[in-house]
């Protein structure tokens, strides 16, 4: 599959940028699929008016590939989006060596999907080199969103002089930016422009301690005799699972009515999206608790019955509780509790 087999609005939407939930799964106490909710939550999202869905990726937890949940997971977002008149870009995560990754992929491909989220985890070892053939190899099988994963939680760095050489290959899409670190996001856009790529690969921030300064800036990148200009177009954000017509409304802010807020004002949302983060994603802690507080805000809002993790000793980090009950109390204006409540039971449906 190549990029221009992607249906034009599809693409369109992607190229002009929108949020793209990374899609938890809903598992029942036994911890088997709920159906019933992972159904529910690929509805809630599409509803909310997301451009897409990132499947398979690291809030779905890498563990579905163990337990043999990856082909139905996928194929169950993908009815969905295929039930949906938005007509979403289905992004599915792939990891590990050349022959899984593309497997992955083959797979994704199967089930409908337009793109691939390439996650260099595990590679530490493989030289430039290496890497890029590793990239090629997938891009033969479907259309890449590269992922510069943060060090913290599996990734390593990757130079300005990768990334060019990932741009260059001729069906990437997209890269999720996600070092968790200003300079290696500017080697991510430096790079794209180096490859004269900016036009075609669209850069998302994965960036979550900075998603709304992302969204809001113009890089400006010198090539030979001119000055390129680079945006942050969307985020592909396992934080967007949740409150998420919150973040689509966000979005559409900063597109639309950037000059709405002052610049102070648009600061003081970055560092409070920063703050709610670090509560989400269990900073504190190391990011331990990540998935399991996501799960307790959906849980809340009726959309999973539980937190349950595929590992049974993955849970909420010390005190991660206690500072989410805090950030609800003081921040209610960050949910979107309503709009949940005013859809449920028709998302819950069969």
């Amino acid at each position: 599959m190549r990029i221009p087999d992607i249906p034009a609005e599809t693409l369109a939407r992607f190229r002009k940028g929108g949020v793209i939930p990374a899609h938890p799964l809903a598992l029942s106490a036994d911890r088997s699929l709920d159906e019933r909710h992972q159904r529910a939550l690929s509805r809630y999202y599409l509803d909310a008016g997301v451009i897409g869905l990132a499947v398979g990726v690291h809030t779905t937890q890498f563990a579905i590939r163990e337990v043999g949940l990856f082909a139905q997971v996928l194929q169950i977002a993908a009815q969905e989006a295929a039930a949906h008149t938005s007509q979403p870009l289905l992004v599915a995560g792939a990891m590990g060596a050349t022959a899984q990754a593309v497997a992955e992929a083959e797979t994704a491909r199967t089930h409908g999907y337009h793109a691939v989220l390439l996650s260099l985890a595990g590679h530490a070892d493989m030289d430039e080199d290496a890497l890029v053939s590793h990239c090629r190899a997938v891009a033969e099988v479907m259309p890449l969103v590269g992922f510069y994963l943060q060090p913290a939680v599996g990734g390593h760095y990757l130079p300005e002089s990768f990334w060019r050489r990932f741009a260059e290959i001729e069906n990437v899409l997209g890269i999720k930016i996600a070092p968790f670190n200003r300079y290696s996001t500017l080697d991510v856009v430096r790079g794209v422009v180096a490859a004269g790529a900016e036009n075609r690969v669209t850069l998302y921030t994965g960036n979550d301690d900075h998603i709304v300064a992302d969204l809001l800036t113009e890089f400006r990148v010198r090539r030979d005799d001119e000055t390129v200009a680079v945006r942050i177009r969307g985020g592909l954000l396992g934080h967007w699972s949740v409150w998420t017509r919150r973040a689509v409304e966000l979005l559409d802010e900063i597109h639309n009515h950037p000059d709405g807020r002052s610049a102070t004002e648009w600061l003081a949302m970055d560092a409070l999206t920063t703050h709610a983060n670090a509560v989400l994603f269990d900073a504190a802690n190391g990011f331990a608790g990540c998935i399991a507080c996501l799960h307790e805000v959906l849980r809340r809002q009726g959309l999973l019955e539980g937190t349950w993790c595929l590992d049974p000793t993955e849970g909420m980090g010390p005190g991660q509780l206690e500072r989410l009950d805090q950030l609800l109390a003081q921040h209610p204006e960050l949910t979107d509790d309503v709009f949940i409540g005013e859809n449920l039971s028709q998302w819950l449906g069969a």
